[in-house]
């Protein structure tokens, strides 16, 4: 089993479906274990959270655990990752020394860091998370990074498991106009886990948004690995016809990394288009389900009239973050990682 829990492509089809199974055995009550009692997991959030804090923080709770939330900049130390770096800047104490404390006291350490969408190459390697990975002796749990977000991406996978039950779906993966250029970590890790449990995944967007090359390559070969397909339209309104999941998410250009301003120029022509209302819906299966990670902005990524419907999923899917994650951690505390003493 891989040490952390930083996207789903490290761990196997059949790693991701115990987790899903032990996610589905805490919802309904039969797993109500206790492996984290006596333990602490720590918490670093370098961005602000709703669902991943407070589930996180619920999880643990829930499994007899302690919470250690930290937030550096503002209720711990300002951090510095990079390595060899002269810190006679404005950072206080370098991520070496700070995992390494924490790994004397937590049994794993969660952490969320966005992409600040300044430079590509860069970012795409995500740099916080790596160097969190690098130096910590405990487990690293991804709650958000540049590239990833695997934590949303297994609730993901396992709502359209409790919508549809087993089998290959067809999935729709589309962009949304978005007021401003936002992180592909949502996204990216949507379609990885789409292609690693064998769905077919349709990705639509907007000539000049395309995902990451050397993930796309990956997904397709995750698919391939499953018997399953990719295809990538920049058509929107075909892209609905015949999807039994629709999972809407904006996200910025690699074009235009570093240059909002020229980003909101240039998805100015897609606002009236790229947006998930009930003549696109409409074009689904009747059974259609609708999925968005949250916070959502009404009316700009879907309209009213469908994240109210019946076939909305976003608040299950919501809930679901508590239960995967809770999977996650259960696993984490199995393998006997240890608690400070």
């Amino acid at each position: 089993m891989p040490k952390n829990f930083l996207t789903t492509a490290d761990w196997t089809r059949e790693q991701l479906e115990d987790l899903i199974a032990s996610a589905q055995r805490f919802k309904s009550g039969e797993d109500a274990s206790k492996p984290l009692a006596g333990k602490s997991i720590a918490l670093v959030f370098f961005n602000p959270s709703l669902r991943t804090r407070a589930s996180m923080q619920v999880g643990i709770y829930e499994l007899g655990g302690n919470a250690v939330v930290l937030e550096p900049g503002g209720t711990s130390w300002t951090l510095e990752h990079r390595a060899g770096t002269v810190m006679d800047g404005d950072k206080t104490e370098h991520v070496a020394e700070f995992v390494g404390v924490l790994g004397r006291y937590c049994a794993a350490i969660g952490v969320r860091t966005f992409a600040a969408l300044k430079n590509w190459e860069e970012e795409r390697r995500d740099p916080v998370l790596s160097a969190f990975a690098e130096y910590a002796d405990v487990p690293i749990i991804n709650l958000e990074s540049a590239m990833h977000h695997p934590c949303q991406a297994l609730a993901d996978m396992m709502t359209i498991r409790e919508k549809f039950g087993e089998g290959k779906k067809r999935v729709l993966l589309t962009w949304a106009w978005h007021p401003k250029p936002l992180p592909m970590a949502v996204p990216n890790s949507f379609a990885l886990a789409a292609a690693q449990m064998g769905h077919d995944l349709t990705i639509a967007h907007p000539p000049g948004y395309e995902l990451d090359d050397e993930l796309v390559r990956e997904i397709n070969t995750h698919a391939f690995d499953a018997g399953s397909t990719v295809r990538v339209t920049d058509d929107v309104n075909e892209a609905f016809k015949g999807a039994e999941v629709v999972y809407a998410k904006s996200w910025g250009s690699r074009r235009f990394y570093g240059t909002p301003e020229d980003d909101i120029e240039a998805r100015a022509e897609f606002r009236q288009d790229w947006i998930v209302d009930e003549a696109k819906m409409a074009r689904t299966t009747d059974d259609s389900i609708f999925m968005h990670c949250l916070p959502v902005r009404r009316n700009v990524i879907v309209t009213d009239r469908v994240i109210d419907s019946s076939s909305s999923v976003v608040i299950d899917e919501a809930e679901n973050r508590l239960h995967a994650q809770k999977a996650v951690l259960k696993l984490i505390a199995e393998c006997g990682l240890r608690n400070a003493e």
